[in-house]
C-alpha cells in the first residue's frame, strides 16, 4: 500500500476557496428522514406514557387493587398505610425481580400493636377482639357471624393468618422487631409464632422484613435525597452560579492574559489537590484514638448514611492516597511535557485573538445546555410513567372485585383447592403492555441520539464559526457577520443527517456499553470466571471504541462545517488529514486538551471546597445560613458535577476552537505556499507556532512513532476525563 492510500491525496490550491462553503446541499438526507421519524415515534411514546402513566405509584404505596393509600377523594383516603396478610412472602425472589411481595396488601388506618391469630380471633367470644382483627381484613368480612371458620377464611384470602405488633415504615406496616439481653430476635415478646400449622420464629420474620425493605429502603434514601434537594436547591442553584461566573471568568482573562492564565490554572490546580491532600491526613490525623475510627469501610457495610463512613479513618486515608496520586500523575506529566506545553500555551493564545473576534461563541453554551435540559428532562419523565397506569388502577379496582366475586361463586376451588384469585398487573395484557420493555429500550435510544445530536449540533456550529475567521484574509475586516448564526443556520438547514448520522453510530455504541453494564451487574454473584473475564473485555473495548469515535465524529463535523459534504466523505478526510500531520497531532493537540483539562479541574476544585465547607457547617460566619439536611453530600456532589459540566461546556468552545484551527492550518499548509501568488491565510505567529513541531520529526520522530505515542496519550487522557 502507498503512503497516498494509506494518508489520502493532499489539497490542491484552489484560488476560489475563501473558508466555509455557502453554494451546499444537502447531506445524508435518508438519515435525517429517518431522525424526524425517530422522534415522532419518540413524541408518540411520550403521550402514549403521559396518558396511561402516573408517577405516584413510584413514591406511594397500592393495595392489591391498586389504589393508593391515603389518596384524597378516595375510600382509602383515612387509610394512608399498606398492611401486608404475609410479611413472610416477602422474602420471595420476586421481590426483587417485581418490586412486589406476592401476599395481599391492604390499605389501613393504623398498624397493629398487638399480636392476635385468626383462629384465636374465631373461636373466641370477645368482640373487641373481632372488631380489631376485622380492620386487617377485607371489605364485607365479619367474623361475628355464626358458622365462621378460619380455614375457609384463609383459603378465600380475605384476611390474615395472624397479626403482630407492627410499626409504619415509609407508609408501609413492618415488625415491630426487638432483641433481648441475650441477642435473641423478639416481635411483641414472642420468639415464634404458629401460622397455618407451621412454627414460625421472629428471625424468619426479620428476613422477610429485609427482604421487603429492599425497594423501601431504597425509596427511603430517595425521599430523603428529594427532601434535601427542597431544602438546598437555591444553595445549589447558587453554586452553579459561581461555577459559571468562575468559567466566564476564566475564559475572559485567556482572551487577554492567555500564557499567565495558563500558567496560573497549573499552580492553582497542584496547590488545590495539595490542599486536598493535607485536609484529608489533617482529618486521618484528628480521628486517631476515636471510638470506632478504626473500623474498615468493609465491616461497616453498606449504609444509607453516608456521613458514617465521613467518621472511619479508612475513608479519609483512601481518599488522601488517590488524591495523592493524582498530584504526582499532573507533576509528572507537566515535567515530560514541558516542552510542548510552551507551544500549546501559545497555540491557546491564537485560540484566544479567534475567540475574541467571535465573542458570540462564549454563550453559545448556554443554548446547548438549555438542549440537553429538555432532552434529559423529557426522558426522565417518560421513563417514570410507563410503570404506572392512572386509568388502569381505576378500572382494575372494578374488575378485580368481579373476577373474584366470580371466582367465589364458581366451584373452581371443588375442583382444584389449591387455586385462588389474586392480583397480577394493571392493565391487561394489551399491545402497550406487551411491548413496554421495548418502549422503555426505544426511550433510552432516543435519549442518547438526541442528546449526541445536540452536541454534535454545539461541535459544528462553533467549527463553522471559527473556520469563518480563519479562513478571513484580513482579520477581523473579512470575518462575516454573526459567524455563530449563519454556522447554526447551515448546520440545521443542510446537514441536520450528516449530524445524525454521526451521532446514531456513537449512540448504538453507547446503547451497547449500556447493556453490557447491566449483564455485569447480573452477572456479579456468577462463578464463572471466563463469562466476567469476557465481558471486562467487551466492556473495555468498546469503551475504546465510543471514545475513538467520538474522536473521528469531532473532526468530521469540522470538514462538514468546512466543505459541505456528507459524513462518510468527511470523516475520511478528516482521518487521512491527520494521519498527513500525525507528528503535529502527537505534539500539540493533545497537549492543549491537556491544559483546557487542568482548567475545569481547577474552577471544579475551587467550587468543590467552598461548598464542602458550607454545606458541611465549617464555616461559623454561614452556619446559620446553611441547610440542615439528611445527606450534606448531596448538594456538594451536586454541584460539583454541575460545575463540571459547566467549565466542560465553556472550555469546550477553546477545545473546539484549537481543534478547527489546527486542522485548517494543516489544510493551509497543503492548500498554498506563503508566496504573494498563493499565501497563508494563517497568522504569522500561528505559523510560528505550528512550524516548531517539524523539529521533533527532524529529531526521529517518524509517522509509525508518533501514531503509537498519539494512541497512548489519547487513552491516557480519556481515561483520567472519564475519572
Amino acid at each position: 500500500m502507498t503512503k497516498s492510500e494509506r494518508q489520502g491525496e493532499s489539497r490542491k490550491f484552489d484560488p476560489n476557496f475563501k473558508g466555509p462553503i455557502h453554494n451546499r446541499g444537502c447531506t445524508d438526507i435518508f438519515c435525517c428522514i429517518l431522525f424526524i421519524i425517530a422522534l415522532l415515534g419518540y413524541f408518540a411514546v411520550g403521550i402514549l406514557a403521559w396518558s396511561q402513566g402516573d408517577p405516584r405509584k413510584v413514591i406511594y404505596p397500592t393495595d392489591s387493587r391498586g389504589q393508593f393509600c391515603g389518596q384524597a377523594g378516595t375510600p382509602q383516603e383515612k387509610k394512608p398505610l399498606l398492611f401486608y396478610f404475609n410479611i413472610l412472602k416477602c422474602a420471595s425472589p420476586l421481590v426483587l425481580l417485581e418490586f412486589q411481595c406476592p401476599t395481599t396488601q391492604l390499605c389501613v388506618e393504623r398498624c397493629p400493636d398487638r399480636f392476635l391469630t385468626l383462629a384465636k380471633v374465631v373461636s373466641g367470644v370477645s368482640k373487641n377482639d373481632h372488631q380489631y382483627y376485622q380492620k386487617y381484613c377485607k371489605e364485607g368480612v365479619d367474623l361475628t357471624e355464626p358458622g365462621t371458620s378460619a380455614p375457609v377464611i384463609l383459603m378465600a384470602k380475605l384476611c390474615p393468618a395472624m397479626i403482630i405488633p407492627s410499626k409504619p415504615f415509609t407508609r408501609r406496616c413492618l415488625p415491630a422487631l426487638g432483641t433481648t439481653k441475650s441477642g435473641v430476635v423478639v416481635v411483641g415478646n414472642q420468639t415464634s409464632f404458629k401460622v397455618e400449622n407451621n412454627n414460625v420464629s421472629a428471625t424468619d420474620i426479620l428476613e422477610a422484613s429485609k427482604k421487603s425493605n429492599v425497594v423501601v429502603e431504597a425509596r427511603q434514601v430517595a425521599m430523603r435525597i428529594f427532601e434535601d434537594y427542597t431544602q438546598s436547591w437555591h444553595w445549589i442553584l447558587l453554586g452553579l452560579v459561581i461555577a459559571m461566573i468562575v468559567s466566564l471568568i476564566f475564559i475572559v482573562l485567556l482572551r487577554f492574559l492567555a500564557g499567565v492564565m495558563v500558567w496560573i490554572m497549573i499552580v492553582l490546580v497542584i496547590l488545590v489537590i495539595g490542599y486536598g491532600i493535607f485536609h484529608c491526613y489533617m482529618e486521618y490525623a484528628k480521628l486517631k484514638g476515636e471510638p470506632g475510627a478504626n473500623v474498615t469501610i468493609r465491616d461497616l457495610g453498606l449504609q444509607t448514611d453516608f456521613s458514617v463512613y465521613l467518621q472511619i479513618r479508612q475513608t479519609w486515608l483512601a481518599f488522601m492516597i488517590i488524591l495523592a496520586i493524582v498530584e504526582v500523575i499532573i507533576i509528572l506529566l507537566l515535567f515530560f511535557l514541558r516542552k510542548r506545553i510552551l507551544i500549546a500555551i501559545a497555540l491557546i493564545k491564537e485560540a484566544s485573538r479567534a475567540v475574541g473576534h467571535v465573542m458570540s461563541s462564549l454563550f453559545y453554551p448556554l443554548l446547548t445546555f438549555a438542549l440537553l435540559a429538555v432532552v434529559i428532562a423529557y426522558w426522565a419523565v417518560t421513563a417514570v410513567y410507563p410503570y404506572n397506569f392512572q386509568m388502569m388502577i381505576i378500572i382494575s379496582s372494578f374488575f378485580f372485585s368481579f373476577f373474584f366475586q366470580t371466582f367465589n361463586t364458581s366451584n373452581i376451588s371443588a375442583q382444584c383447592p389449591d387455586a385462588e384469585c389474586m392480583f397480577a398487573f394493571y392493565g391487561g395484557e394489551t399491545l402497550y403492555h406487551k411491548y413496554l420493555i421495548l418502549f422503555q429500550f426505544y426511550n433510552v435510544f432516543l435519549f442518547f441520539w438526541c442528546a449526541n445530536f445536540v452536541t454534535a449540533l454545539g461541535q459544528v456550529t462553533l467549527a463553522g464559526a471559527f473556520a469563518s475567521y480563519y479562513w478571513a484574509f484580513k482579520k477581523p475586516d473579512d470575518i462575516p457577520s454573526f459567524p455563530i448564526f449563519s454556522s447554526l443556520g447551515r448546520a440545521l438547514r443542510y446537514h441536520t443527517g450528516s449530524l445524525a448520522f454521526g451521532s446514531l453510530i456513537l449512540s448504538l455504541v453507547q446503547v451497547i456499553r449500556v447493556i453490557l453494564e447491566y449483564l455485569d451487574h447480573k452477572l456479579k454473584g456468577a462463578q464463572n470466571k471466563f463469562a466476567k473475564f469476557l465481558l471486562s473485555c467487551m466492556k473495555c473495548c468498546f469503551w475504546c471504541l465510543e471514545k475513538c469515535i467520538k474522536f473521528l465524529n469531532r473532526n468530521a463535523y469540522i470538514m462538514i462545517a468546512v466543505y459541505g459534504k456528507n459524513f462518510c466523505t468527511s470523516a475520511r478526510d478528516a482521518f487521512f488529514l491527520l494521519m498527513r500531520n500525525i507528528v503535529r497531532v502527537a505534539v500539540l493537540d493533545k497537549v492543549t486538551d491537556f491544559l483546557l483539562f487542568l482548567g475545569k479541574l481547577l474552577v471544579v476544585g475551587i467550587v468543590g471546597i467552598f461548598s464542602f465547607f458550607f454545606f458541611s457547617g465549617r464555616i461559623k460566619a454561614a452556619q446559620d445560613a446553611a441547610p440542615t439536611l439528611n445527606y450534606y453530600w448531596v448538594p456538594i456532589l451536586t454541584v460539583v458535577v454541575g460545575s463540571y459540566l459547566i467549565a466542560h461546556g465553556f472550555f469546550s468552545v477553546y477545545a473546539m476552537c484549537v481543534d478547527t484551527l489546527f486542522l485548517c492550518f494543516c489544510e493551509d499548509l497543503e492548500r498554498n505556499d506563503g508566496s504573494s501568488e498563493r499565501p497563508y491565510f494563517m497568522s504569522p505567529e500561528l505559523h510560528d507556532i505550528l512550524s516548531k513541531t517539524k523539529e521533533d520529526d527532524q529529531d526521529g520522530l517518524d509517522n509509525k512513532k508518533c501514531s503509537v505515542v498519539l494512541v497512548l496519550e489519547q487513552c491516557w487522557f480519556w481515561y483520567c476525563e472519564d475519572l
